[in-house]
């Protein structure tokens, strides 16, 4: 299968003169109609498309697909296909029972070669999360094995990893649990070199399970990127952005923790950010320091978030990728945006 080319897409020359820099933009797909309508109408400035696709059980059963659609306009409009690879649910216990079955590690990298010969893939990205911090070689090993059986046959591969800004763990309980868990399960070293590039999910620097704060602030964004870069060149990184917003309010749900209320957040998207903070009368205000916006009302009585991404925090982390002359960007996800993203990326094609 001819290898898609022209990858990386060039952006305007800065104003000092420089070469210009050029910038691979990746976006994520899930599979919902207000994607579907938003690739529809940005496909022309896009250079990966990276659907949610595929899982993988403990025996290497791998199974899922891509929406023929996204195949189709990618080919059409010549934007190379990279789906990803998960293990669902972010089972960790399953997944170490994957890694340590070498027949089941050949199953799974077999079934990956075949999806992209099938279909026609440019290659596959695997975003496995959760992973046990003793299961850190044998997760390369997994990633080594697919990735010379996917070069073999001419497709590339590449990695989402999750952020981390230090060496060491951090100052609570929450930052050790996070460490062991999601952190410290990726060589970042090792991987770098195997694979083609990595995506660092520099997003979801607060969650449910934190206060309130930005999905990215720029400061955050800034430490994780440094932290990777003394583990692999520029040009194999590409830099997580988010379009989602979060929004934080008081809970009481047994399905969450019988008879108790915790704070809890939900992902939203753009439109629906502003949406509740129309409703509830708050006015967005901007973090010069975070370069994000954000909002906070009163319901009865406790205050309520909402931490948004928009147009100018995308634009921010834009400036992050041309200071640190990184790969590109990978955006998570195609729907949830601002409509306004798109005219800092000018039509390629």
């Amino acid at each position: 299968m001819a290898r898609a080319t022209g990858l990386l897409l060039a952006l305007a020359v800065t104003a000092g003169g420089a070469a210009a820099q050029s910038m691979e933009r990746l976006f994520y797909y899930t599979d919902n109609e207000n994607a579907w309508a938003s690739l529809r109408a940005n496909i022309d400035r896009i250079s990966v498309i990276a659907p949610a696709g595929y899982s993988v059980d403990e025996d290497g059963v791998v199974w899922g697909e891509v929406d023929p659609r996204v195949v189709r306009l990618g080919k059409e409009r010549g934007v190379p296909v990279m789906p990803l690879i998960v293990n669902p649910g972010f089972d960790q216990g399953m997944l170490s029972k994957l890694l340590s079955d070498a027949s089941a590690r050949a199953r799974a990298v077999a079934s990956l070669v075949e999806l992209c010969r099938r279909h026609g893939h440019d290659g596959i990205q695997f975003d496995f999360e959760n992973i046990a911090m003793t299961d850190r070689d044998a997760y390369t090993q997994f990633y080594r094995e697919a990735a010379d059986a996917l070069h073999g046959a001419g497709f590339r591969i590449s990695m989402a990893v999750v952020h981390r800004p230090d060496v060491l763990p951090g100052p609570t309980r929450y930052h050790k649990w996070l460490f062991k868990n999601w952190r410290a399960g990726y060589d970042l070293e090792a991987l770098g070199q195997i694979g083609d590039f990595i995506s660092v999910m520099t997003y979801s620097q607060h969650t449910r399970r934190t206060p309130p704060g930005p999905q990215a602030g720029v400061p955050w964004v800034d430490e994780v990127i440094a932290y990777f870069l003394e583990f692999m060149p520029p040009e194999k990184l590409s830099l997580g952005i988010p379009t989602g917003s979060q929004h934080w309010y008081t809970s009481q749900e047994d399905r969450i923790q019988p008879e108790m209320a915790l704070s809890y957040s939900e992902n939203v998207s753009w439109a629906r950010a502003l949406a509740l903070a129309e409703r509830h009368g708050a006015t967005l205000q901007w973090s010069d320091e975070q370069q994000v916006p954000y909002a906070f009302y009163a319901r009865g009585g406790t205050f309520e978030w909402i931490f948004l991404e928009d147009a100018r925090s995308f634009r921010a982390k834009l400036d992050l990728v041309r200071k640190h002359r990184l790969r590109g960007f990978s955006v998570w996800v195609i729907g949830a945006e601002d409509p306004g993203i798109w005219e800092a990326l000018p039509k390629v094609r």
